[in-house]
C-alpha cells in the first residue's frame, strides 16, 4: 500500500508547484468592477459641460470684470479729483475720448445687427437701429427660353372649356361648385343686409353685368399717359439673373426671356418649381445678399464678419430649413453671430404686448400662435396654407364671372399679377355699407403697347372676395401640395429615426377634422373618437375636443371643412349625410387622426375664425381666466388684414362662434399706428438690441465645433 504523499510531494510530483517570479502579466493598472448596485455620474448633467454655457459664462465674466475695472477706474479719478490734485492734459482727453466711444457705442446699438424676414412674396430687411424696413419682392428672374406664363398651358384662375377648346360662358368657366357656392354667399350676404336694414337693389347684379358686357377700353398714347410704367432694360451682355422689384418689371416679351422664380411658397421651401434643392437654397442665398448690398449698403463682405443677424421663422417650421439657414449665414454670409426668433413672439415684441393671440395673415399662409410671458404655447400653433394672394386670385374670378371686361387676365403673366394686387387694395373692403353698385377704373399697361383704360362696375365681389378666408373651398388648393417633400426630406431623431418636426394639438386637431373619415370610425351608430398623435406635446393622452367644442354653436355640420352652409338644404344637426363639394356623402362622424406621414398629404386649410379659437383653446387649456385674456387680446398683423374693416367683421364672427364670450372678445391692431407687414420685423429689431439679456446668439466658434446642434441649447423653444 502506498503511503499518503505531502503537499510538497504532490506539487512537485504532479507539476503544480508554482515556478514564477511573483510579477504582474502587465503594468496596466487593473481598474476593479464597477459596483452594479450603486453607481453615479453627472457627465451632461451640469451646465459648465456645454461648450455654449461655458463660453456665455466666459463672456460673463469678462463683462462684469470690464464694469469692475471701469468702477475703480472712476473711483480713482473721483478721489484724485477731491485731493485737489491736477490732472495730466492726456489723462483728460484720454478720458474725454473714452467719454464719446461710450455715447457713440450707446447710440449705435443695433447698427451692427442685420434683421431678415423672409416670406413668401416678401422680403422685409434692414437693420436694427432703422425705424423701418426696408421691403423687396423674394423674386428672382432666370434667363429661360420660356417665361412663367408660356410654361402654363393653362391661364390663371383655370377656366374650363367645352370640347371643342372654344370659351365656355362666364358663368360656368369655374365650375358647378364654385357657381353653387358664389351663388349661396350672395344670397347670405342679402339676407344679412336685409337683417342689418341695410338697402339692397333687387337687380344689383344684373346692372353689373349688363354695364361690364358692353364696355369698352379706352387706348391712351403711351405720351399721353402720365403714369407709365418704367420697364426693366436688359443690358447687353444679358445677366444670368435679375433680383427683386427690377425682376417683376421685365418684360414678358424679352429678348432673351426670363422666368420668374420665387423660392418660398406657401410658407415652405418652393419644392414645384425647382428640381434641385442646391438651385433653391442658392436663390435664396443671392436674393439676400443682393438685399444687404443694395438696400443696407454693405458692399463689401470683409465687412459682413463685423455684423450679427436676427433671422425671424415660422412657428411651426421645418428643421431642414432652419438648419441651413443657419449654416449659409454662418459660412456663405460669415455673420459674427446669428439667432432665430418665431414670428408670432416677434409680433408681440413689436407691439409691445407681454401675452397675445397673434393671426398673421400673410401672402401665402396665415398663422396664429398664442403668446404667453415672452413664450409662444406650443399646443396652440396653427399654420394654415392661404393668405392675400388666394384673396386676389378669388376676386378676379368673381369678376371674371359677372363678365369682367378684361377677359383675358391670366395671373402668369407679371403685369396681370401686379394689376390684380393693386385692384384688390384699392377695391376690396369688409364695410357692408360700402356693398353698393359703383363704377371703378384701371388702367393695363404692357410694355410695347399703348395704355389702355377699362372702367367696370362691381357689386358685392369686393366684399365677398376677402370672406374667402372664412370659406376657404372657393380657393384653388388643387396644386399646393405637389412635389411636397421631393426635394427637402422631413428631419427625424438620429436616435429613433422618428420626425421631428414641431407639431401643435390645435394643428393635429385641424389636421384631424379636414381628413377623410374612416369606414370603421362608427360602431354601433356612435362615433369613436379619435386622439390625434402629437409628439412631445404635454396633452399627449388628453382628448383634444375643443374643436367640438367650437362648433356647438355652427349650424354646419362637422363634415363641412368650408364651415359654411351647403348650397341647398343644409341637414339637421341629428342629420348622418352631408353633400360633399364633387357630389359624394360624407360621414358626419369624427374624422381618425392622420399618421405623421399622412399629414403632408392634407392641406392645412381652415376657416380662419374656427382655427382662431381653436388655437386658444388649446392654449388656455379649460382655464376660463386664460381663455378671457387671449380673446380679449387678439392681435391681427400681416398684408393680408389690410382689407378695410376686416377686424370688426372677424370680431362679430367670432361673437356668433363664442356668444358666452362675446363682451371679452376683442381684435386689436399694432399700436403707435404701426403698419401690420412690418411689426414682425420691427419686434425682432427689438429683440436684435438685446444684447445683454439676449442669451441665442450662436458664434462662428460654437458653430464650428458643435454645428446645428446648438440650437437645442441655444433656442428660446423647445427646438
Amino acid at each position: 500500500m502506498v503511503g499518503k504523499k505531502s503537499g510538497k510531494a504532490l506539487l512537485r510530483d504532479e507539476g503544480l508547484e508554482r515556478t514564477d517570479n511573483n510579477m504582474d502579466l502587465s503594468s496596466w493598472p487593473v481598474i476593479p468592477a464597477i459596483n452594479q448596485k450603486n453607481y453615479y455620474t453627472d457627465y451632461l448633467k451640469r451646465d459648465d459641460q456645454y461648450l455654449a454655457f461655458r463660453l456665455q459664462n466666459e463672456e460673463n465674466r469678462n463683462r462684469m470684470a470690464k464694469k469692475a475695472k471701469d468702477r475703480d477706474r472712476a473711483m480713482a479719478m473721483e478721489k484724485t479729483n477731491d485731493l485737489g490734485i491736477p490732472e495730466p492734459e492726456a489723462e483728460m482727453d484720454g478720458d474725454t475720448n473714452m467719454d464719446d466711444a461710450e455715447e457713440a457705442a450707446t447710440e449705435a446699438i443695433g447698427s451692427k445687427v442685420v434683421v431678415i424676414h423672409v416670406g413668401s412674396q416678401n422680403l422685409r430687411i434692414g437693420l436694427s437701429s432703422d425705424a423701418l424696413p426696408k421691403t423687396l419682392p423674394m423674386v428672382i428672374a432666370r434667363k429661360s427660353t420660356t417665361n412663367e406664363s408660356e410654361d402654363q398651358e393653362e391661364p390663371r384662375p383655370k377656366r374650363l372649356k367645352l370640347d371643342d377648346g372654344s370659351e365656355m360662358e362666364p358663368e360656368k368657366k369655374f365650375g358647378s361648385e364654385f357657381s353653387s357656392q358664389y351663388t349661396t354667399m350672395m344670397a347670405d350676404l342679402k339676407t344679412h343686409m336685409r337683417q342689418n336694414k341695410r338697402r339692397t337693389l333687387p337687380n344689383s347684379k344684373e346692372m353689373v353685368i349688363n354695364y361690364n358686357r358692353r364696355t369698352v377700353p379706352e387706348t391712351i398714347s403711351e405720351h399721353n399717359d402720365p403714369m407709365r410704367v418704367e420697364w426693366t432694360e436688359i443690358p447687353d451682355p444679358a445677366p444670368e439673373y435679375i433680383v427683386g422689384q427690377p425682376a417683376l418689371r421685365i418684360p414678358d416679351e424679352s429678348k432673351p426671356r426670363y422666368k420668374l422664380y420665387w423660392p418660398m411658397k406657401y410658407g415652405w421651401c418652393n419644392e414645384q418649381d425647382y428640381d434641385n434643392r442646391r438651385l433653391l437654397f442658392l436663390d435664396v442665398s443671392i436674393i439676400l445678399e443682393d438685399a444687404i448690398k443694395t438696400q443696407l449698403g454693405l458692399t463689401s463682405k470683409k465687412d459682413w464678419p463685423q455684423y450679427s443677424c436676427v433671422f425671424v421663422i415660422p412657428d411651426l417650421f421645418d428643421k431642414a430649413y432652419v438648419t441651413q439657414i443657419l449654416e449659409m449665414l454662418m459660412r456663405e454670409f460669415s455673420f459674427a453671430r446669428v439667432c432665430f426668433i418665431q414670428e408670432s413672439l416677434a409680433a408681440t415684441f413689436g407691439a409691445g404686448f407681454t401675452s397675445a393671440c397673434v393671426v398673421d395673415i400673410g401672402a401665402q399662409k396665415t398663422s396664429i400662435c398664442c403668446v404667453e410671458e415672452g413664450m409662444c404655447v406650443e399646443n396652440s400653433r396653427v399654420n394654415l396654407k392661404y393668405g392675400g394672394s388666394d384673396v386676389t386670385e378669388l376676386f378676379v374670378k368673381m369678376m371674371l364671372y359677372d363678365h369682367f371686361p378684361y377677359e383675358e387676365i391670366n395671373l402668369w403673366r407679371r403685369y396681370d399679377f401686379l394689376l390684380a394686387e393693386e385692384l384688390k387694395k384699392n377695391v376690396c373692403t369688409m364695410n357692408e355699407a360700402s356693398v353698393s353698385v359703383q363704377v371703378f377704373d384701371f388702367h393695363l399697361r404692357v410694355a410695347g403697347q399703348d395704355t389702355r383704360k377699362y372702367t367696370f362696375k362691381a357689386y358685392d365681389e369686393v366684399h365677398l372676395a376677402p370672406m374667402g378666408v372664412f370659406q376657404p373651398s372657393l380657393f384653388d388648393n388643387s396644386k399646393k401640395l405637389n412635389r411636397r417633400r421631393k426635394l427637402i426630406a422631413r428631419s427625424v431623431d438620429i436616435y429613433d429615426g422618428q420626425p421631428n418636426d414641431p407639431t401643435s394639438a390645435a394643428q393635429s386637431e385641424i389636421l384631424t377634422a379636414i381628413a377623410p373619415a374612416s369606414s370603421d370610425s362608427q360602431v354601433n351608430g356612435e362615433a369613436q373618437t379619435s386622439v390625434p398623435d402629437v409628439q412631445a406635446t404635454p396633452s399627449r393622452s388628453q382628448q383634444l375636443n375643443a374643436l367640438s367644442r367650437v362648433q356647438e354653436h355652427e349650424a354646419t355640420p362637422r363634415s363641412s371643412v368650408a364651415g359654411s352652409p351647403g348650397p341647398e338644404g343644409t341637414p339637421q344637426a341629428g342629420g348622418a349625410l352631408t353633400p360633399a363639394p364633387g357630389g359624394q356623402s360624407q360621414n358626419t362622424s369624427q374624422p381618425r387622426a392622420p399618421t405623421v406621414e399622412e399629414r403632408d398629404d392634407i392641406l392645412p386649410s381652415f376657416p380662419l375664425d374656427k382655427a382662431i379659437l381653436t388655437s386658444i383653446m388649446h392654449a388656455a387649456r379649460s382655464d376660463d381666466r386664460k381663455m378671457r385674456d387671449f380673446l380679449g387680446g387678439i392681435m391681427v398683423v400681416g398684408g393680408g388684414s389690410l382689407v378695410g374693416n376686416f377686424h370688426l367683421f372677424l370680431e362679430e364672427r367670432l361673437q356668433l362662434l363664442q356668444p358666452g364670450f362675446a363682451k371679452e372678445i376683442m381684435i386689436g391692431t399694432p399700436p403707435r399706428d404701426l403698419d401690420p407687414q412690418v411689426v414682425v420685423w420691427k419686434g425682432a429689431s427689438i429683440f436684435g438690441k438685446l444684447s445683454g439679456t439676449n442669451d441665442s446668439w450662436i458664434s462662428q466658434l460654437e458653430y464650428d465645433r458643435l454645428g446645428h446642434r446648438l440650437l437645442a441649447y441655444k433656442c428660446m423653444w423647445a427646438y
